[in-house]
């Protein structure tokens, strides 16, 4: 059997037996760990020195393409990941989760990089906020890389798909990582780094495997660093209260173990379709990756009245779940991760049922289906029945980390919430209800206690990605219990990377540093339109000053008639006497189309097209008579290294848009997108 090997300092390290990994499914050796010890003072210094510096020669728009191309080279090879993790105890269905999970969620973060942040290595955070009184001062915020090292310490349940949702957004801050998965499971891990190295596409030293213990790692740690961890709450407690993190304040993310519920609300009743669609999503979360998943369904609130009719139909689903080796046919669910998960989740059960009661599970007749199974982790889908909820311990303390739930009966609305919040926050509930103000009654008092929402109805139901599923967009975390930590959320996980500074100063200096053009700023007017200059030779600040135009009767008239608005404002001159503005107004969107026409240039030239306008805001109406001109700045430039359709190299060019009056007074402003062609 192969010796797992870490790979530290840019070399794979360890080639002596240790402890042997055993396949869930037949209990035969899939590898074992090395002996050597690793030192982690080298692992830490080469991350901080060669790693760092391999990263932070690329910016967030680099690295984000970097993370779209290992994406893609994952995908190309997954088959030989499935393969190896069909020893995990997973089905097709169940690697899914973990291996197509994990390079989507890498494709998630290079799209997110791609939108939402620049080119370079400082995010400016707006907006800018002037700080004195004739704008000679002002203040904001940037988000600039730590150069520091992450360390990921992660759970046995989601070999890759936990190590890639952590690296994602460290990566496109800027940080390198040195990732500790958990043992049992390590091997997958181990091969999922080896198609990484494989494809060449990451700079040296961004990524480190630690195969084994974790030995004196977090002593190596410095204040700039960050440490993430995926486990249980005892663990999460002992990690975070170490000696070095806490002299340190390094930070730390957690999320933990929790005990999320499925609540039935009580406008359900067996004939709506609800009612089945919860029954189902139970059941799907029991058995998808034999209950293995931190937001798997743990306690199944109904109301009183429909107990057992629930109780009978997730009863007769789960009497249809095939357990398994998954290469047999019609096995639909596979093995726990190791006979040490299958002692703990027996020992568990055994704890919940001195509360409760087993309804399915128990019975002497579960067999798994396969050769050579007698010697699997396998264990039977266990559902069980806490008839006194409202009573503390139970299934509110003791998880069973498996295809186990209890269900627990409530009468009325508070009830119910009083006993979701028995977990002590969990990561996720399910609210199943088909009438808005149950949802707006309860999701609010909910939501003080949990991480995520899902609120299922049949038309959600027809798109829902499900209750144990979270999604990069989304924050993955919860407090009390759950660890306190966020995970994932699109760029708020990307910017939990980052170091967030108050800066103040001049607009000058506020646009030097943020690389972006600050009102108030020195601008560089040329004899050249901006909007004649390609992507390349833009420069930010570059600005043009209109020619100016006086609003006429004529022009309101015309603007109404084309558009069709004809709202009293700007035809009824008696009603608009009675407005606070004492006669009418030009259209706001005839301001914004009269200073298009002030400052776009006509003829051919590298602007491609007009995408976008943000931050629009009217600020003083503009009167018949008023005179109005607009500076237009060239305010931000983003390199995303993309081509239009033609095949063409361009970059995104926003521009600040400020229309004044014959006062100098802001009547209009804005930011447009454009895409604007390089030269080559």
């Amino acid at each position: 059997m192969p010796v797992l090997q870490s790979y530290i300092a840019g070399q794979w390290f360890g080639s002596t037996e240790s402890k042997a990994l055993i396949s869930a499914i037949n209990g035969t050796t899939v590898a074992h760990t090395h002996q050597e010890e690793i030192d982690f003072r080298e692992a830490v210094a080469y991350a901080r020195h060669t790693g760092v510096k391999n990263i932070l020669a690329l910016d967030f728009q680099q690295r984000a393409a970097i993370l779209k191309a290992l994406a893609a080279y994952i995908q190309e090879r997954k088959r030989e990941l499935y393969a190896i993790s069909h020893h995990t105890g997973c089905t097709k269905a169940d690697s899914w989760i973990d291996i197509d999970g994990g390079f989507g969620t890498l494709f998630t973060y290079a799209s997110t990089g791609r939108k939402e942040l620049p080119s370079g290595n400082v995010a400016h955070e707006g907006p800018v906020t002037q700080l004195g009184k004739e704008n000679h001062f002002n203040g904001t915020h940037i988000l600039v890389p730590r150069r520091g090292v992450s360390v990921h310490i992660n759970a046995f349940n989601f070999p890759i798909w936990g190590m890639l949702e952590k690296f994602a957004p460290a990566f496109l801050a800027g940080m390198p990582c040195i990732f500790k998965p958990a043992t049992a499971t390590s091997y997958l891990t181990e091969a999922a780094v080896r198609v990484i190295n494989d494809s060449g596409l990451l700079p040296e030293g961004a990524l480190q495997l630690v195969v084994g213990g974790a030995g004196d790692l977090l002593d190596h740690l410095e204040e700039q660093d960050f440490v993430t961890f995926t486990g249980s709450a005892n663990t999460a407690l002992m990690l975070k209260s170490h000696p070095n993190i806490m002299a340190k304040s390094i930070p730390f993310n957690a999320e933990a173990d929790s005990l999320n519920s499925a609540i039935m609300a009580p406008d359900i009743s067996p004939e709506d379709e609800e009612f089945a669609i919860f029954a189902k999503e139970v059941v799907k979360e029991m058995t998808a990756k034999a209950g293995q998943k931190c937001t798997a369904i743990r306690r199944v609130l109904v109301p009183a009245e429909h107990l057992d009719t629930l109780a009978g139909m997730i009863k007769e689903r789960l009497s249809n779940i095939v357990v398994g080796d998954p290469h047999e046919e019609g096995v639909r669910m596979g093995a726990l991760s190791s006979s040490d998960q299958l002692r703990d989740v027996n020992e568990a059960i055994d704890q919940l049922l001195e509360t409760s009661e087993c309804v399915f599970g128990r019975d002497g007749s579960f067999k798994a289906v396969g050769q050579g199974v007698e010697n699997g982790a396998f264990i039977s889908p266990h559902l069980l029945i806490n008839r006194n909820p409202l009573n503390d311990g139970g299934a509110h303390d003791i998880e069973a980390f498996g295809p186990v739930a209890t269900l627990m009966p409530y009468n009325g609305i508070d009830e119910a919430l009083a006993i979701a919040a028995k977990g002590k926050g969990s990561l996720v509930t399910t609210l199943t209800t088909k009438t808005p103000a149950i949802a707006a009654e309860m999701i609010p008092v909910l939501a003080a206690q949990h991480g995520r929402l899902q609120i299922l109805d049949a038309q959600a139901a027809k798109e829902s990605t499900g209750h144990g599923s979270p999604l990069p967009m989304l924050k993955h975390g919860g407090p009390g219990r759950a660890g306190g930590g966020e995970e994932l959320g699109g760029i708020r996980a990307v910017h939990h990377y980052l170091q967030r500074t108050a800066i103040q100063g001049s607009p000058t200096m506020v646009a030097a540093v943020t690389g972006e053009y600050v009102r108030g700023a020195k601008v560089l007017e040329t004899d050249v339109h901006p909007f004649r200059r390609h992507f390349d030779d833009l420069q930010v600040g570059e600005s043009l000053l209109t020619h100016r135009r006086t609003v006429t009767e004529a022009d309101i008239v015309n603007f109404g008639c084309l558009s069709g608005d004809h709202f009293y404002m700007h035809f009824d001159d008696i009603a608009a006497k009675e407005t606070q503005f004492g006669q009418r107004i030009a259209h706001g969107y005839f301001v914004l189309s009269a200073a298009a026409g002030l400052f776009v240039y006509p003829g051919e030239g590298p602007v491609l097209a007009n995408y976008g306008l943000d931050t629009l805001r009217f600020i003083t109406p503009v009167l018949v008579g008023d005179t109005i001109r607009a500076r237009l700045t060239c305010k931000r430039k983003i390199d995303q290294g993309r081509a239009s359709p033609d095949g063409h190299p361009q970059g995104v060019v926003m521009w600040d848009v400020a229309v004044t009056n014959q006062h100098d007074e802001l009547v209009a402003s804005y930011d447009i997108l454009t895409l604007v062609a390089k030269r080559q």
